[in-house]
């Protein structure tokens, strides 16, 4: 088959790409940074055209004009993940909220508990063999694509071409819409004291040879300031930001000692500035993989000294978290938190850490409290916790009775707030602190 012939029957303008779809159809929209943001402003500009187009996906990074109101009656939002952008949405009832482990998110679509009528993505212009990277989001964007009835392709010269099990087929696209831009970007943090004191803490706990996994954010980035000394970590993660770069090229991360994919990095997506993006391009060293294997626990676990780092929103006296509510409000979504925390725990010499600010609202609200607020969601069960760090300490909460678990979060809360905990303590347990 001579796939350049293909290609050219295929090419569209925005409008008519736009126009092969129907209404009533579940879109599935490629994923954070390497949303098709040409397509997307195309469906807006065109909502006339449609009624009860339901548009799924997790972390929107562009406008997500569809969300705003007066669009109810073109657009439904699914948000699997609430994020900036979409987060008042969901609160508002303009949109609707799936929750779901991030590595479970392909069989929804390859199942068909949610079947994929379109999927827009964005790819690189094809290779000689006519494949086409989907770039910097594999995660669930690569299952949707392969399991779309119809699927749409935003080909962007300026994304990366990114290797592992990232790659689709010209000849598998049904529409391509040629348009060269720019990637969403995403700017280190700014890091305060209190993030350098969790990170120092956080890289107590990471010893030589072994694998990361890293959030997103001023702690994770925290935490890499404070590895400079360690010797061949590796990196399993759901995503990567800048802040890896730099050990990397200072010989830190390696990823010699990994016991799965030795000598490459693994993530499923990535977010961060055109520095990251160029380093991964046409990058044998760092793999993408969809999130149903990045992120299943029992892929993780084959990595030894599996180390993840993940935050909160609130944890109780007994250990249990809460990652993406506000009480009842809805202000992010479960990601991949649990997958890994489980995977590390499972790994041979793994730790799952739980890295907090002792206080939020500049300093006015403990972030560990006697019990979640009205409402709150519990993101990860107390039977999964292993380590929290705050800026006053470690605790280990593996292993340990109520009463100690409750001991040991209070002498890592924020000195504020610790007698009002101990007070509480003491009426649960009924005993002197």
């Amino acid at each position: 088959m001579d796939w350049n012939n293909v290609y050219r029957e295929k090419i569209v303008s925005p409008t008519e790409a736009i126009s092969k779809i129907n209404s009533g159809d579940r879109i599935v929209v490629s994923h954070a940074c390497a949303e098709p943001k040409l397509l997307v402003d195309s469906l807006v500009k065109n909502r006339e055209k449609f009624t009860d187009l339901e548009i799924v996906h997790m972390v929107a990074m562009g406008k997500a004009e569809y969300v705003s109101e007066g669009m109810e009656n073109h657009f439904k939002h699914n948000a699997i993940f609430a994020g900036a952008s979409t987060r008042k949405a969901v609160q508002e009832g303009r949109a609707d909220f799936t929750t779901c482990y991030f590595h479970e998110v392909p069989k929804l679509f390859k199942e068909g508990m949610m079947p994929v009528d379109v999927a827009m993505i964005q790819v690189t212009p094809p290779d000689k063999h006519g494949n086409c990277s989907v770039g910097v989001s594999v995660d669930y964007t690569k299952p949707a694509a392969e399991s779309a009835k119809l699927l749409i392709a935003q080909m962007n010269d300026k994304m990366p071409r990114t290797m592992g099990d990232s790659f689709i087929h010209i000849s598998d696209i049904d529409y391509i819409v040629e348009h060269s831009e720019d990637l969403t970007e995403l700017q280190p943090p700014k890091l305060g004291d209190v993030e350098r004191e969790i990170g120092r803490n956080c890289a107590d706990l990471i010893e030589d040879g072994s694998t990361l996994q890293l959030g997103i954010g001023a702690i994770p980035d925290a935490v890499l300031l404070f590895l400079k000394d360690k010797k061949d970590l590796g990196i399993h993660s759901e995503m990567i930001s800048d802040g890896v770069l730099e050990l990397i090229r200072e010989g830190v991360i390696t990823n010699k000692c990994k016991t799965l994919h030795k000598g490459k990095s693994i993530v499923t997506f990535l977010m961060g500035t055109r520095k990251l993006y160029d380093y991964v391009h046409d990058n044998p060293a760092i793999e993408f993989y969809p999130v149903d294997y990045v992120n299943d626990p029992l892929v993780i676990a084959q990595n030894e000294k599996m180390i993840s780092i993940n935050s909160c929103i609130q944890i109780d006296l007994t250990g249990q978290i809460c990652s993406e509510s506000i009480g009842e409000k809805q202000v992010s979504g479960v990601g991949g938190q649990v997958d890994f925390v489980r995977g590390a725990t499972m790994s041979r010499g793994g730790k799952s850490i739980i890295a907090i600010p002792s206080t939020a609202a500049k300093g006015k609200v403990s972030r560990i409290v006697p019990a979640l607020d009205r409402g709150a969601i519990v993101t990860t069960s107390r039977n999964d916790v292993d380590y929290v760090v705050t800026e006053y300490g470690i605790a280990r909460l593996k292993g340990k009775t109520l009463k100690e678990r409750g001991r040991d979060l209070i002498k890592i809360s924020h000195p504020d707030f610790r007698e009002s905990l101990i007070d509480e303590w003491k009426k649960i347990y009924k005993c002197e602190f």
